[in-house]
């Protein structure tokens, strides 16, 4: 009996691929046009908070109108046509799974509104930047925790690895830098809180010393 060929690259997950490569050039223009006074690491966090925002609102938002009147699997058009692909990786998606669209409701509407301000906070310095960028990022972590975690606890029924696109593009990829980047963040917050603390820190010695 032949094998069959676990699928590859199709017209839809190249458009779809396509679609999210003009998210990140969007991205990458927005943080261009407001974070040009910023210093080289915050313009890459503005990149990414843009690009945070763009996906919720433009992708995971559309994701949950549909699953709320109907499926992703019954649904028509170019946004569903999109999250029936990234389907074939994690059926959940498919069919309006409770959790998933629990926490995508969470990550439209809480996320999203932490990411603007967190953009507002950056670019104008505000005290409570690192407040927010440490409470989206780990807003970020759980909502990743909470998609896989309950999955993988039975077995990960839903999974779909057999191509190598399911697997390292779609699940390995496309959800680790929600990941890696919140990850990144909160190492950054950490320095620059603990650079703060020191600086302060020094200004009371010195206070005490004059």
């Amino acid at each position: 009996m032949d094998s069959v060929a676990p699928p590859g690259l199709s017209l839809v997950s190249v458009l779809s691929l396509l679609a999210c490569s003009i998210q990140v050039l969007a991205a990458v223009l927005l943080a261009r046009r407001y974070g040009g006074r910023s210093s080289a690491e915050d313009r890459w966090i503005l990149m990414w908070l843009f690009y945070d925002v763009i996906v919720h609102l433009t992708l995971e938002g559309p994701f949950v109108y549909m699953s709320l009147v109907g499926t992703v699997e019954t649904s028509e058009g170019p946004l569903a046509e999109l999250w029936k692909e990234y389907g074939k990786a994690d059926g959940r998606w498919l069919i309006s799974d409770p959790t998933i669209v629990s926490i995508e409701i969470l990550t439209v509407v809480l996320d999203s509104l932490l990411a603007v301000l967190l953009i507002h906070a950056v670019l104008r310095d505000k005290y409570y930047r690192h407040f927010l960028q440490v409470s989206l990022s780990v807003c970020e972590l759980y909502g990743c925790w909470m998609t896989f975690c309950p999955d993988w606890l039975v077995g990960s029924p839903h999974l779909d690895t057999s191509s190598w696109i399911y697997l390292w593009v779609y699940l390995v990829f496309f959800n680790g830098v929600w990941v890696l980047v919140p990850v990144l963040l909160l190492l950054q917050s950490w320095f620059s809180l603990r650079q703060l603390h020191m600086l302060r820190a020094d200004g009371g010695v010195n206070k005490k010393t004059a």
